[in-house]
C-alpha cells in the first residue's frame, strides 16, 4: 500500500512529495551574527535592490528578534504517514464541503467572471481556495516579514527565505499594503490563496485589472490571482481535471502513474471504466493513478491535474482540489 508522508502546518494537511521532505535543522551562517547584523544586512541587500529605505524600515519594524514561535513551528512540525483514503478523510470533511457548497454560492456571479476572464474552470478556483485558506476564513496569523526574517536568519533553507524576505519588502511597494497587516502562515504563505511572495510577484491579479491585488481582503483578486496562476502554468481551458475510474484489481502498479499516459482508447481496452457515464469526450489521453494501491480508489487524470501539481506537487493535493471543486461547485 502506498503512503504518502504529510506535514501539518497552519490548519491544512501539507502534502510533501519526496524531494521537499523535511532536513534535520542545522545552525546557519546567518544564525552566527547577532540578529540585528543580519537585519542590517538585508537592508543592504533590498536598497541595492532598488527598494526605498521607507518601505525597508517599515518592514523591518515588524521584528526586533527571531520569533520563537516561528522556529517551534518550523522545526516541530507533526509527522503523519497517511494512505490517501486517510488524507481525503481529513481534508474532504462533510464541513468543508458544505462550507464550499454556500461560500460559492454567494459567489457563483464573480467565480463565472474570473473563469470566463481566464479560461480556468471554477472547480479549480474554489477548490484550491478552499484548501489553502478554509475558502479565506484561516489565512494564518503570524507576520510575514517576521517570519520570514526569522527563517532566513536561523531557518533550515535560510538561503530561500532570505529571498522570499527580500521578495516581500516589493509585495509591499506593489501591493500597498502596510507591512503590520500582510499576514501569514509561519513559512511566510500569504493571504487567501497563501501565495509567498516570489508567487504574489509573479502571478497576483487584481480584478478589474490595473490595481494593486490585494489577495488579503478583495476576493476578486483572490480569484483573479488563482486563475492566472494556473492559466500561466498552462491550463486548458474547458478541459477536466480527472475523473474517478473502476479498473480490474489485478491491474499492474507498474502500468499506472501520472507518467503512463496513454489514449483513453487504450484504457478502455485495459478494461478500464469510469464510474459515472462515459470518458470526457473534450479530452483523447489520460494517465491513470491509484494511491493506495490494488483495492484503492483510481482515477484517471489529464493535463490539468498536473497543472494544478505546479500549486503544489502533490497527487493527493490535487486529488482533494479536483474533488473538492467539482463537488461545491
Amino acid at each position: 500500500m502506498l503512503r504518502r508522508k504529510l506535514l501539518l502546518g497552519g490548519g491544512a494537511l501539507l502534502v510533501t512529495a519526496p524531494a521537499y521532505a523535511r532536513k534535520e535543522h542545522h545552525a546557519t551562517p546567518a544564525a552566527s551574527k547577532s540578529y540585528a547584523t543580519f537585519l542590517a544586512g538585508v537592508r543592504r541587500e533590498a536598497l541595492a535592490q532598488g527598494v526605498s529605505a521607507s518601505i525597508i524600515a517599515q518592514a523591518l519594524a515588524q521584528t526586533s528578534q527571531p520569533n520563537p514561535k516561528v522556529l517551534q513551528a518550523d522545526r516541530h512540525q507533526p509527522e503523519f504517514t497517511l494512505t490517501w483514503a486517510q488524507y481525503k478523510d481529513r481534508v474532504l470533511t462533510e464541513k468543508k464541503m458544505n462550507d464550499g457548497l454556500s461560500a460559492v454560492q454567494q459567489r457563483d456571479a464573480l467565480l463565472g467572471q474570473m473563469s470566463s476572464l481566464y479560461g480556468v474552470s471554477r472547480g479549480a478556483m474554489a477548490g484550491i481556495w478552499g484548501l489553502e485558506s478554509a475558502y479565506g476564513t484561516r489565512m494564518g496569523t503570524f507576520s510575514v516579514i517576521d517570519a520570514l526574517a526569522t527563517l532566513a536568519y536561523d531557518g533550515r533553507r535560510a538561503s530561500f527565505f532570505r529571498s522570499e524576505l527580500l521578495k516581500a519588502f516589493h509585495v509591499v511597494e506593489r501591493a500597498g499594503v502596510a507591512p503590520a497587516t500582510m499576514l501569514g502562515s509561519y513559512a511566510g504563505a500569504m493571504g487567501q490563496p497563501q501565495f509567498m511572495p516570489s508567487a504574489y510577484l509573479r502571478y497576483a491579479a487584481s480584478y478589474p485589472a490595473g490595481g494593486r491585488a490585494d489577495i488579503w481582503r478583495n476576493e476578486g483578486d483572490v480569484f483573479a490571482s488563482i486563475a492566472n496562476y494556473l492559466a500561466q502554468c498552462g491550463w486548458q481551458a474547458g478541459q477536466p481535471w480527472g475523473e474517478g475510474v473502476l479498473l480490474p484489481d489485478t491491474f499492474a502498479q507498474s502500468q499506472l502513474g501520472r507518467s503512463q499516459i496513454r489514449p483513453i482508447a487504450w484504457w478502455q481496452q485495459q478494461g478500464v471504466r469510469p464510474r459515472a457515464g462515459n470518458f470526457d469526450a473534450s479530452v483523447s489521453e489520460g494517465a491513470v493513478i491509484r494511491p493506495d494501491g490494488a483495492g484503492g480508489e483510481a482515477f484517471i487524470v489529464y493535463h490539468n491535474f498536473n497543472v494544478i501539481r505546479r500549486y503544489n506537487p502533490s497527487d493527493f493535493y490535487a486529488l482533494a482540489v479536483g474533488l473538492l471543486g467539482d463537488a461545491i461547485t
